[in-house]
């Protein structure tokens, strides 16, 4: 019999009921009142024209219909002048009592910030130029019995932005602006490899084992199959299957899950785009990168050139990008002598530029990459590819023809962080499962066998690569939260 405890589920928080309050209360009343007018509180469809295309078009005297959420409110005895927001824009509204029923100015007195509201009427423009709905009929749409917070303060707690995104959407024109931009580019990356003859597909999120990364995954039970499964860490062994099959050019945008750290640039969950390209190589994956990244600039952006991050740093997108090897970039720092040092002599010197913690097991390999990792490449601040890494750290890959020590990939670094390795793919079936068997040590049975068994029916030579979405669009809006580019991140229980 299974122990209970290894069988328990964490239990899960329960939801509290709103809270109540005089502002709560006082709206209630007036949702009330309301209704005692004729105006149900929350509404049905309402045929109107978005907010934007009533400014692009706009022209005196034509009558629109119009709704959005009520954001700002100045009466004035028998006039008021409000603001409504639809997903598109903010508009003026001007309510006047000689323009509306005693009834309806009556039940419009009534309205609190945030209520959702219909109107129909004509477009004017006030003394200081500002495009103006003139209001001759309204309707209520929807009632807000919360407060919302402040205009001009915003939501106090920061943590509030994340677990209330809506009320960050609500509230702040700059986190919308910067969703509305992820979309976009989204959208831009699939039209330009959409273009390029790459279709996209999709592949199980769901999988009999992890693989196509080095990451600890999310495991679930399948009930109709009583077996376990993993999340995906990755799809890649998946694609690849799809180039055996003979699709030459595949990409997946999607999610991808591994079950480890929570930090300003991580999530277990994120979105991912990955590119395979059958008779390329990384050559053709930096091709991608070079003319998909200054696409998404002039189309999003209108500029090549990014403040990011508190500090304003400028990030210049416009190609070509830097291209660098490993190597030259660790004797930058550490010397031109540093791959003929003693280990001993070795772990002193980085220790004196710097390297605040070196495992005593640690042979010249993974010295070499700690001081890469923890020292370099956070310098790199402009686009850079950087190539020829050791072959240990990318298994997937195949070696440089003229080193066997090295592969030939790329990591592309911007603003110190790591946005997309892309590799020439091995394709050598014997070499691949040295490679996996190396990676997984005495956890054989980590190896993919029917992707293996894939590689042995014949695979072209192939291009790939794999992007974070949610730190390409961090660097593109110029923030170095990855919370502020993902619309509902995970978080810990309040």
């Amino acid at each position: 019999m299974a122990n209970e405890a290894s069988e328990a589920k964490p239990a899960a928080v329960p939801a509290k009921a709103p809270e109540t309050n005089e502002y709560r209360d006082q709206r209630i009343a007036n949702m009330k009142a309301l209704a005692e007018l004729g105006y149900e509180p929350f509404g049905r469809a309402f045929e109107r024209t978005r907010l934007s295309e009533i400014r692009r078009d706009f022209a005196v005297d034509k009558t629109v219909r119009a709704a959005g959420r009520l954001m700002t409110c100045r009466r004035m005895g028998k006039a008021a002048f409000a603001h409504i927001m639809d997903g598109t824009d903010s508009f003026q509204v001007f309510f006047k009592k000689d323009l509306l029923t005693e009834e309806a100015f009556k039940a419009f007195k009534l309205l609190d910030i945030g209520d959702f509201i219909g109107v129909e009427g004509r477009l004017f423009e006030t003394k200081t130029g500002e495009m103006t709905i003139e209001v001759h009929s309204w309707s209520l749409l929807s009632k807000a019995i919360q407060q919302p917070p402040e205009k001009f303060h915003g939501l106090q707690d920061i943590e509030d932005r994340y677990r209330k995104r809506y009320l960050d959407l609500m509230m702040s024109k700059e986190s919308r602006d910067r969703f509305v931009k992820r979309s976009q580019i989204l959208a831009e990356i699939r039209a330009y490899l959409q273009e390029r003859g790459f279709m996209e597909v999709e592949t199980p999120m769901m999988q009999g084992q992890a693989g196509g990364a080095a990451a600890k995954p999310f495991f679930t039970h399948y009930n109709a199959l009583d077996r376990d499964m993993v999340m995906r860490i990755a799809p890649e062994l998946y694609l690849k299957r799809l180039i055996v099959g003979g699709f030459d050019k595949v990409f997946e945008l999607g999610k991808d899950f591994r079950n480890e750290g929570i930090d300003r640039s991580h999530n277990p969950e994120f979105t991912v785009l990955e590119i395979y390209e059958a008779y390329g190589d990384r050559t053709s994956m930096k091709a991608i990168i070079e003319g998909m990244l200054p696409r998404l600039c002039e189309k999003v952006l209108g500029t090549y050139e990014v403040k990011y991050g508190e500090a304003g740093e400028i990030l210049n997108f416009k190609p070509p990008y830097r291209e660098v090897a490993y190597s030259d970039l660790v004797k930058g720092l550490m010397g031109d002598d540093w791959f003929d040092l003693p280990l001993e002599t070795a772990k002193a010197k980085a220790e004196e530029k710097g390297l605040a913690f070196i495992d005593p097991a640690w042979n010249m390999l993974l010295l070499t990459h700690e001081v890469y990792d923890k020292l370099i490449e956070k310098t790199l601040r402009q686009p850079t590819f950087v190539t020829r890494i050791p072959h240990q750290f990318v298994p997937l890959a195949k070696t440089c023809p003229d080193d066997p020590s090295l592969v030939d990939v790329f990591e592309f670094v911007v603003a110190g962080k790591e946005l997309c390795p892309g590799y020439t793919e091995q394709n050598d079936p014997f070499e691949q499962r040295k490679a996996l068997e190396n990676q997984a040590g005495e956890d054989t049975e980590k190896i993919d066998e029917d992707f293996i068994l894939a590689l042995e029916h014949g695979m072209p030579p192939t291009g790939g690569m794999g992007m974070g979405i949610d730190r390409l669009v961090m660097m593109l809006t110029g923030t170095e939260v990855i919370r502020d580019v993902i619309l509902f991140p995970q978080m810990k229980d309040k």
